[in-house]
């Protein structure tokens, strides 16, 4: 029996049986000392926070991240969030005729369609160094950047995430370029496909959903690998790396998050470097609210309080798109 309802359509006092995607298991222990499963369920319409009381610790072995489980549970409400109280949870099989494909949130997009417009965008540009040091990068990653999330939680935290975040920005550079032809558009676009390219390394993930951080991740990060793999890209070809426009590169991607205090090693202090953060944060902060509009239930017009957007909650007008 599978009487599943998307999350995006879940109601506080509703019973569900059915089959989700695991997304991230936590083990914790109530003040009465029994253990308990913290559970993040999800499909393709949005995820839910689940609890399993009094977890055995077979249960506590057995559920891991990127999982596809049937459960029953209860739709509650915690703190004026819906969440999930599982009564009953098994992992699926093959007779259940269900695939992790069903249940994955993925970028509106094809990724061999973004990774071609961003090849193509390489191939494009005029200064051979920079075009040289970009598809060095990305060949060492190819096969994990057209599936990977760009974030675990804040925005395009979904199966092929990541490249689709790159190539959005990429169109926006585009038109600010037009607009702003003293910007280097050559420099401003690598910086681009550098930015994040090295979250392939510092998350740890599996079918678009990162599951925590790497142990380079958690001690270097993304923004300081990037900047390594443009020295080994140098070294690699015979690029000097002091010369003035990889400085510059390096720059542009260590300052793309704007502020120390936000894990930038420096604050951006040329044109390329201001215009890739301001670029940045509006895709994230964009795509994380039209992903949030577009899981909300039929009828409702707010969605939660988002933290990318600190805490603001977004109105679903009638107006998208200018019509």
């Amino acid at each position: 029996m599978d009487t599943r309802i998307n999350v995006r359509d879940m109601k506080s006092g509703e019973e569900v049986i059915g089959f989700y995607l695991l997304k991230s298991v936590k083990v914790g222990e109530t003040s009465r000392g029994s253990k308990y499963l913290d559970l993040t369920l999800g499909d393709k319409t949005g995820e839910i926070n689940a609890k399993l009381w009094d977890a055995t610790p077979e249960q506590e072995s057995t559920y891991k991240p990127s999982m596809l489980v049937k459960v029953q549970a209860s739709v509650e409400t915690y703190q004026e969030k819906l969440q999930l109280k599982i009564s009953r949870i098994r992992t699926t099989n093959l007779a259940d005729g269900v695939a992790i494909t069903d249940f994955l949130k993925a970028a509106p997009a094809d990724p061999i369609e973004l990774l071609t417009y961003i090849t193509e965008t390489i191939e494009q540009m005029k200064t051979d160094t920079l075009k040289t040091i970009v598809k060095d990068c990305l060949e060492r990653v190819t096969e994990r950047f057209v599936w990977f999330p760009a974030a675990k939680s804040a925005h395009h935290n979904y199966y092929a995430g990541l490249i689709y975040h790159t190539k959005r920005m990429l169109e926006m550079a585009d038109s600010i370029c037009e607009l702003r032809p003293v910007l280097n558009a050559d420099l401003l676009k690598a910086a681009i496909i550098l930015h994040d390219i090295a979250k392939t390394e510092e998350y740890e993930a599996e079918n678009g959903i990162a599951t925590g951080f790497s142990t380079r991740g958690s001690l270097i990060g993304h923004i300081n690998l990037a900047y390594g793999w443009i020295i080994e890209a140098c070294l690699h070809n015979g690029i000097d790396q002091n010369s003035e426009l990889v400085t510059l590169l390096q720059h542009a991607v260590l300052a793309h998050h704007g502020k120390l205090e936000w894990g930038s090693p420096v604050q951006g202090q040329t044109l390329e470097a201001i215009t890739i953060h301001f670029i940045d944060n509006l895709d994230a902060k964009l795509q994380a609210a039209e992903d949030a509009l577009s899981e909300l239930p039929a009828g409702e017009g707010w969605t939660k309080p988002m933290f990318i957007l600190d805490k603001a909650r977004i109105f679903k007008t009638d107006h998208a798109g200018g019509s």
